[in-house]
């Protein structure tokens, strides 16, 4: 094949395994010889040429898939769209990255919205106009394959342009550290419009030929019943979703047996829900990475997963990753440090944002994350905040995951957020906001004391707040800056 990109994938795959099941979405079965000719077929129905962007707006679901790999088939980029933006986020972002064509996913209707649009009504007609002859584009490893957009919690998202091969060394990065086998069973309701859930999952499990199980959105009862009757084996959430789980009256009846592998990320993920799916005998492969990095950057293995709780792990095969002091020079363990990521996984920028790419990457091609990590004598890194995060209170840095973390020891909290407010005498201090499990009677003060003992003083917040529920992403990524916003006054 002259194709060398993500695109070429469906057909290759197909050529070795045609009747096994793809995807799987609300009752509907396509296998790897449905993927490859819907593929083809909408390739050639969208018209659409190398270097056009394709956008996609939905939930999870066939069409988003078959358009991903569409695009790739004839060197266009995939611009998946986050169908929990407002009206006008999305038209910024389309405005941006102007796409050639606008597919809209079930219960998109595109109002407001510029440009050719393919409506959800439209698409399976679309698709019988399309040709099922193979095709066969000489796509390479370098040509960009999407561009996804940040979230955009510190202001404009940014479109970070991820390369065939960028997705395809994660993949591979991946595959030294997961066993994926040939008959895994994935469960994505994770939204496939963020990097994780597209380039943890879905991409291998393609590679590997295994079923993918599309779901719109996470449920917790229709998980534990599709882990139980689909007998899922690997399944990627973000700590909230983990945790939500083990909230369920469902939780210890549960039927787990099927479960290989539990990817998660996002966030640090707090030791005691880990000790939780561990007392499960249940293993989270838990790692840290970004959209830049496509995603992955550190991975920490199932055979450290207990003497290491709660690290992110270290570098993953074919990354590179180093910690750096604010004088620039190398962070020592136990010291913070920004992580920078370098290897062939990382970004080659942003989307028509040069000065952006240019403050992103060093000269010689680390990328700066934001995040703070620490390492231990071994090499594995807990990472703790955003650079934008962390709290400096009578001028020492306190790191809000530190402080989470140990107030998720308390069994009476749910969830919790740490965020800084003004003081007069400190500059800053720790708020904190903590949701707490149904039924438990616990006071702020009997929390603070919990805390006392376990951090130092100046890291134990000052006051303590609790709230109904707190802010995520689509993702399910707690959102610190709403709660700034709602909560940052005076301590």
């Amino acid at each position: 094949m002259r194709n060398q990109g993500i695109g070429s994938w469906p057909a290759r795959r197909a050529r070795m395994t045609p009747e096994r099941v793809a995807l799987a979405y609300r009752g509907r079965h396509y296998t790897y010889r449905d993927l490859r000719e819907r593929s083809y077929r909408l390739a050639s129905a969208l018209g659409v040429r190398r270097g056009d962007r394709v956008a996609f707006l939905g939930a999870n679901q066939p069409a988003l898939v078959e358009t991903f790999f569409a695009a790739g088939l004839v060197g266009s980029v995939f611009v998946p769209l986050n169908a929990r933006l407002a009206r006008p986020e999305l038209r910024f972002i389309l405005d941006d990255a102007q796409p050639a064509v606008l597919v809209l996913g079930e219960e998109q209707d595109g109002e407001g919205l510029p440009g050719r649009h393919v409506r959800a009504g439209d698409y399976e007609d679309l698709l019988a106009t399309g040709s099922p002859e193979p095709i066969d584009e000489p796509v390479s490893h370098g040509d960009v394959c999407l561009i996804m957009y940040t979230s955009g919690t510190t202001g404009r998202p940014k479109g970070a342009m991820l390369t065939h091969a960028n997705l395809t060394w994660n993949t591979v990065n991946l595959l030294v550290d997961v066993p994926l086998a040939h008959d895994e069973v994935t469960l994505i309701s994770a939204p496939l419009f963020h990097i994780a859930a597209l380039a943890q999952t879905l991409v291998p499990t393609v590679l590997k030929g295994g079923t993918a199980i599309l779901e719109p959105s996470f449920d917790v009862d229709r998980t534990f019943d599709l882990i139980e009757s689909e007998r899922v084996t690997v399944m990627f959430g973000v700590p909230s979703m983990f945790n939500l789980l083990t909230r369920s009256p469902r939780w210890a009846g549960a039927d787990l047996s099927s479960l290989r592998h539990l990817l998660c990320g996002g966030a640090p993920v707090p030791e005691p829900l880990i000790r939780v799916y561990q007392d499960r005998g249940l293993t989270f492969l838990q790692g840290y990475g970004m959209t830049e990095t496509a995603p992955g950057a550190l991975f920490l293995g199932a055979e450290h997963s207990i003497a290491k709780a709660g690290s992110a792990g270290v570098p993953c095969f074919f990354s590179d990753v180093r910690l750096v002091a604010p004088d620039g020079s190398p962070a020592a363990p136990g010291t913070p440090g920004e992580v920078y990521v370098q290897g062939p996984n990382v970004t080659p920028g942003y989307w028509r944002r040069p000065e952006a790419t240019a403050k992103a990457l060093s000269a010689d091609g680390w990328f700066r994350s934001g995040d703070i990590g620490v390492a231990d004598e071994d090499g594995y890194v807990r990472i703790s905040d955003r650079l934008t995060d962390v709290i400096i209170s009578g001028g020492e840095n306190v790191y809000p995951a530190e402080v989470e973390s140990a107030l998720y020891e308390h069994p009476a909290v749910a969830e919790c957020a740490v965020i800084g407010v003004p003081d007069e005498r400190w500059g800053e201090v720790g708020k904190a906001l903590v949701v707490t499990r149904p039924g438990a009677a616990v006071s702020g003060d009997d929390l603070l004391k919990h805390l006392d003992g376990r951090l130092a003083r100046f890291k134990i917040p000052k006051s303590l707040e609790f709230v109904s529920e707190l802010p995520k992403n689509a993702a399910g990524k707690l959102l610190k800056a709403p709660l700034r916003k709602l909560y940052g006054g005076q301590s």
